[in-house]
């Protein structure tokens, strides 16, 4: 359909060489997007660069640290200069960090927050005032539901997607005027590189599926097609929402 159309669209994804950063990059090349691959490891930003060629759409790869400040802001130069614009703009890179609230330690918490927050405020910033000339464009955060919810021995990342999710709102109010809409999208446990070793004890498993109405994890291919609405026509009218996907996570 024409309303999900990306074609001539400039995208970045940051931590888009593996794990749900990988499928949200292939779904918007298949939407017809030309895509900025952004992530510290080289070698698997370039397969991931490949596999978009692959496609017949153009892709770069840009090695960022996004800790960085001046780097990000140096990175979306980069694009634009390449590209000559910037439509969509995807924060997905992020850590995670398993531990008692009672053993976490100053730099536990600085290094979630740091990327998870302070980094995609900046990726926002850096990307937002490109956008601002432009009169348009799309940013989309990846929140979580942990970021609505508690949960156990996470209490770092929860309160970093917590902040991702009021921050989307504030951004979008503060930028609608310039055309920039700032959504998220808020998914649950899905099966990844970053959480493979907590997935693959079997008692953490049965209890996050036994908590999924849906009774199964997600896959990484099925935020796609959320990545695709709201970074398309389709989602003109919204914008300061989080998108779950969760398998019914949060309708209970």
């Amino acid at each position: 359909m024409q309303l999900f159309n990306l074609k001539n669209k400039v995208a970045v994804v940051t931590g888009g060489n593996r794990g749900l950063g990988r499928a949200i990059v292939l779904a918007l090349a298949d939407a017809g997007a030309d895509i900025a691959v952004v992530g510290r490891d080289e070698e698997k930003n370039l397969q991931v660069v490949s596999e978009v060629q692959e496609k017949g759409r153009k892709a770069l790869s840009f090695s960022t640290d996004l800790r960085d400040i001046d780097a990000i802001g140096e990175m979306v130069s980069q694009v634009v200069e390449h590209f000559g614009k910037l439509d969509i703009f995807v924060n997905n890179a992020g850590v995670s960090h398993t531990q008692s609230a009672f053993k976490v330690t100053e730099k536990d918490w600085d290094m979630v927050m740091d990327l998870n927050v302070k980094s995609l405020f900046f990726c926002c910033q850096a990307a937002a005032k490109i956008m601002k000339e432009q009169g348009s464009g799309k940013i989309i955060n990846v929140a979580s539901v942990a970021g609505a919810v508690g949960d156990l021995g996470i209490s770092p990342y929860t309160a970093s997607k917590a902040a991702v999710i009021n921050l989307t709102r504030s951004l979008a109010l503060e930028w609608v005027r310039y055309g920039i809409h700032v959504n998220a999208i808020g998914p649950s446990y899905i099966e990844t590189e970053m959480n493979t070793v907590e997935l693959s004890n079997p008692k953490v498993r049965e209890k996050i599926v036994g908590k999924t109405p849906m009774n199964r994890l997600g896959v990484a291919d099925e935020l796609g097609g959320v990545a695709i609405l709201l970074a398309s026509n389709a989602s003109n009218y919204m914008t300061g929402q989080t998108v779950f996907v969760d398998g019914g996570w949060l309708a209970q």
